[in-house]
């Protein structure tokens, strides 16, 4: 039986013993970088240097979230924005794994360089177990790199410490529990952001119609959880897919985008099973996604496909 109580002893006496000077914590504002920030902030307060860094494709009003989030665990976060960086850097890339690599390479270009500001030599993460099973390695497949493991750029000179490394998702939910952490429950987000829940290249624009659309099916699958309409799944959002297809405004003919739905119900991310989501939430949906972006999204789907065959995320 996990215990979070131990394993926070544990692991901030493992994070004393293992840091010796300055620190980065790559703090993104999910669950397990949040668990991982607190502990280190614990284990080195005077070492540790918190960092979000903005991509440009995060969730809509994220980092006001994440400044009031870690404002009230108390904890000093400084706020990097470098999305025109990432918008630069994923110009044309239209392969996931090739996504994955450039957005690792870019978090680690800004990690050291606040690093510099303040010779620090170690960099902690909230990596968990199911990253590195699906990055592969050794006789493992490679499912999907994961940024904060199979996409490190092999030049990287910060020492790499992972405090949550041997745990699962639900496991980190109990240790956030037990810190008190404000956002236990709150959903997974993926570390590369909205950049994979783009199907094709990533563009500004693209990122503006997937946050939006995030945005709305989020708002309207809690609202419905509020109302007992369905159970809160376990992630919900959406995806941006490179099709175009005819449809029509009033009567004017359109030719728009098609956004896919996705939620699915799920314990620590190795298995997962699609939400069974009412119709009129999914109707509700639609209407204010193409309603809200008409000019751009026409079309919009569900995903009922469970993991495995898919992964949770489309990439």
């Amino acid at each position: 039986m996990f215990d979070p109580e131990k394993f926070v002893t544990e692991a901030v006496a493992e994070l004393q013993e293992n840091i010796s000077g300055m620190a980065i914590i790559a703090a993104s504002g999910g669950i397990d970088s949040t668990v991982a920030t607190v502990l280190a902030h614990r284990a080195i307060k005077g070492q540790l240097v918190s960092v979000y860094v903005d991509t440009g494709y995060m969730r809509k009003n994220e980092s006001e979230y994440i400044r009031k989030m870690f404002d009230d665990l108390g904890i000093e976060i400084r706020i990097v924005d470098a999305s025109a960086e990432f918008f630069e850097g994923l110009k044309g890339v239209i392969d996931p794994e090739e996504k994955r690599k450039v957005i690792g390479e870019k978090f680690i270009r800004v990690f050291e360089r606040v690093a510099a500001e303040s010779s620090a030599k170690y960099l902690v993460q909230g990596t968990i177990a199911p990253d590195w099973i699906e990055s592969g390695g050794g006789l493992r497949d490679v499912i999907k790199s994961h940024h904060n493991v199979g996409a490190l750029p092999a030049d990287m000179y910060m020492e790499l410490v992972e405090p949550l490394r041997d745990i699962y998702k639900d496991e980190v939910r109990k240790v956030a529990r037990y810190l008190k952490i404000a956002s236990a429950e709150r959903q997974p987000f993926p570390g590369p952001g909205l950049a994979i829940r783009i199907m094709g290249e990533a563009t500004p624009d693209a990122a503006e119609v997937i946050r939006e659309a995030c945005a709305i099916t989020e708002e309207e699958i809690e609202n419905a959880v509020t109302d007992g309409k369905m159970e809160m799944p376990w992630q919900y959002f959406a995806v941006l897919l490179p099709v175009r297809t005819v449809g029509v405004q009033g009567d004017v003919r359109a030719y728009g985008y098609t956004i896919a739905v996705r939620a699915v119900q799920s314990i620590d991310a190795m298995t997962a099973a699609y939400s069974k989501i009412p119709h009129e939430v999914l109707d509700r949906i639609s209407i204010r996604i193409t309603n809200t972006m008409k000019e751009k999204v026409n079309r919009v789907v569900f995903d009922i496909t469970n993991k495995p065959p898919g992964t949770i995320e489309w990439e």
